[in-house]
């Protein structure tokens, strides 16, 4: 197989040229009632189709997607990859279901996604969480280690299946392969959410896959490192340990019926930009990310953290010596430069994937971030949420299964009357979408202490500022399952 090609886009695109007439969904008619309100909009929806003859089905590829999803397994050399219409969630939530057998043990690492957590839910396993261990000067999640998951397999013989996260949001990588060693000495399934790290597999100067590594699946969010569009995902199944056909009923239940082809073009054409990467283009996008790095040294007040070993390049975290992260990233939204998240801290950039002679306005970003204002010439040091300071548990397990809590009633206490209790909702800083309480498990100092300085550094949340954002906290009620 030949990966220039791109046979979705090019099935789209011969399908465009034949001035065909709809009598089909979508509704816009192949972008024909757009034409009159908004021209440049009607263009582009003369790609959105649906699975009229010759244009095959994602739910039963035979032709072009079926040709296309081969392109993506090979160049990922894996057994089997598929296409994901429904982000990187549908990915994450269809691989623990098709691994994961109710009432029975998982390994997840403690800031994993949200959607790990909803799959968790959905398959009614009973979960243990692994901690990470903190960077004493970020107060952030760093690296797991590996006797922390020997010890999880010591205490915790019948774990059947683990779940990880590589790399982190801010591009960090840990001893994955000694980790997945383990885990399958002890015959459990690994599972990776890999959703940053699509273009790992271009190999140096990225870190490696965890494809490479032996991982069983492996979810991408190739709308976040490659041209993609958002929610245009990969799933990779990468061993026998996990069976291909309930990975294809899961994906098929959980999918949209009506898969969008624009998405799929994008991971079509999205594959084909990666496997076309060339050692120039390596080189290329590394020399613009230095020259970038160096003029934001030397022509404004930010500083930018050195990479460290193993950190995917294309992540690059910046501070104000005088701002909090949310503070930075409302002056640089002020100036019209949007970072990929913020922290009590620092703002995290994700930066292109750039082939050879590729224009990104670096240039002007430098011109504008050397306007960034302190308001009322302040010079306050910025608050900082110094997790490194806790000692957090190593291996935790929630108090009620997830069974259990939907028969449990809750109430809202006061935050401070909340320690001990037990959570019955999720709090969910965002992005990045790392909860940092879940339902089920015991309220610690620690996480509130954080809350109120994520509150006071006035960070954004995902579902639930209602109750928090007013002092309280929605918990179960003291007592058994009804």
């Amino acid at each position: 197989m030949k990966q220039e090609s791109m046979p979705i886009f090019d099935i789209l695109r011969e399908h465009r040229e034949k001035n065909s007439i709809s009598f089909h969904v979508p509704g816009h008619k192949n972008g024909l009632l757009m034409e009159q309100t908004n021209q440049l909009f009607s263009q582009f929806l003369t790609y959105d189709l649906t699975e009229i003859t010759g244009l095959d089905d994602l739910h039963d590829p035979q032709g072009a997607i079926a040709e296309a999803e081969q392109l993506l397994a090979q160049f990922y050399g894996t057994k089997k990859s598929y296409f994901l219409v429904n982000g990187s969630t549908v990915g994450n939530i269809a691989m623990i279901l098709a691994s994961c057998c109710e009432g029975e043990h998982v390994l997840v690492q403690r800031n994993c996604h949200k959607s790990i957590l909803n799959g968790l839910m959905l398959a009614n396993v009973r979960p243990v969480f692994i901690s990470p261990e903190i960077d004493k000067h970020s107060g952030l999640p760093a690296s797991m280690n590996h006797n922390r998951v020997k010890e999880a397999f010591e205490r915790y013989s019948n774990i059947k299946v683990c779940i990880f996260t590589y790399p982190d949001y801010y591009g960090k990588t840990y001893e994955l392969e000694q980790i997945i060693e383990i885990a399958h000495q002890h015959g459990a399934v690994v599972l990776i959410d890999e959703a940053h790290a699509p273009h790992f597999q271009l190999g140096d100067p990225f870190p490696p896959s965890s494809l490479t590594m032996n991982a069983d699946v492996v979810v991408h969010s190739a709308h976040k490192m490659l041209p993609a569009m958002t929610m245009g995902s990969y799933l990779h199944l990468n061993s026998d340990r996990v069976s291909r056909l309930d990975i294809e009923s899961y994906l098929s239940i959980l999918q949209s019926s009506s898969p969008s082809y624009p998405i799929m073009a994008s991971l079509d054409i999205a594959r084909h930009y990666l496997a076309s990467f060339s050692d120039e283009d390596i080189a290329y996008t590394m020399e613009k990310r230095e020259q970038f790095s160096t003029q934001l040294s030397r022509h404004t007040d930010l500083h930018i953290h050195p990479l460290e070993r193993g950190q995917d390049p294309l992540k690059m975290t910046i501070y104000h010596p005088y701002m909090t992260g949310f503070e930075l990233q409302r002056e640089l939204e002020r100036l019209s430069i949007y970072p990929e998240l913020a922290d009590p801290s620092q703002v995290l950039f994700t930066l292109p994937l750039l082939k050879q002679g590729m224009i990104f306005p670096y240039d002007q970003a430098i011109e504008k971030i050397s306007n960034i204002r302190i308001d009322g010439g302040k010079q306050n040091q910025p608050v900082m949420v110094k997790l490194g300071e806790y000692e957090t548990e190593k291996l935790s397990k929630l108090t009620y299964s997830y069974k259990e809590m939907r028969h449990l009633s809750t109430e809202q206490v006061e935050l401070d009357e909340a320690i001990g209790r037990i959570a019955a909702q999720m709090i969910i800083p965002y992005p990045p979408g790392i909860p940092l309480i879940m339902p089920g498990e015991e309220i610690k100092v620690e996480q509130l202490d954080q809350l109120n300085l994520l509150i006071q550094a006035n960070a954004r949340f995902q579902g639930g500022e209602e109750t928090f954002l007013k002092g309280k906290i929605e918990v179960f009620s003291s007592g058994k399952p009804q």
